[in-house]
């Protein structure tokens, strides 16, 4: 078997697992890195009443933890489903080499996950969408970017 189909079965079979026990949902994910798992990750949504403990969130705290970065530089991740839109941001600012995925978003609605709203959201101005985003105090927020800035011992990423 090869090495990439091994990582993928382990994401899968961790869903698969999730949806026996009363953790969470159908989902799991793995970060590899030197073709080694170095984080594993299930869904902890309703285990931990926690709407960010998906399984990629989850196997991204690990490994970032475990490597003691906050990105995940060489490493590859494997997801039992596509991402959703939060666990696709997360996965860009956390940088990995690749992403792998066994389901699509469109298998996930069918089993009654549907993101395809919170995808037609991230493209509605903010004061258009469903749920107000009302921007108030720019100007004094803008201050701590300006620090952010000038700061020559900030921690890029």
């Amino acid at each position: 078997m090869e090495e990439k189909e091994k990582y993928m079965l382990r994401a899968i079979e961790l869903a698969k697992e999730n949806v026996l026990s009363e953790d969470g949902g159908p989902f799991g994910a793995v970060v590899v890195k030197n073709g080694k798992i170095i984080a594993e990750g299930k869904n902890l949504v309703t285990a931990n009443d926690d709407p960010t403990a998906h399984a990629e969130i989850v196997a991204i705290r690990k490994a970032c933890e475990a490597l003691k970065s906050h990105q995940l530089a060489g490493c590859e991740i494997y997801a039992s489903c596509e991402p959703c839109p939060m666990c696709l941001g997360a996965i860009y600012w956390a940088r990995p080499a690749a992403v792998y995925y066994a389901a699509s978003r469109q298998d996930a609605t069918r089993a009654y996950f549907d993101d395809s709203y919170i995808y037609r959201e991230c493209n509605t101005e903010p004061e258009k969408r469903k749920i107000p985003f009302i921007q108030m105090q720019r100007d004094k927020a803008i201050e701590a970017f300006l620090r952010w800035m000038e700061n020559e011992q900030r921690n890029p990423y």
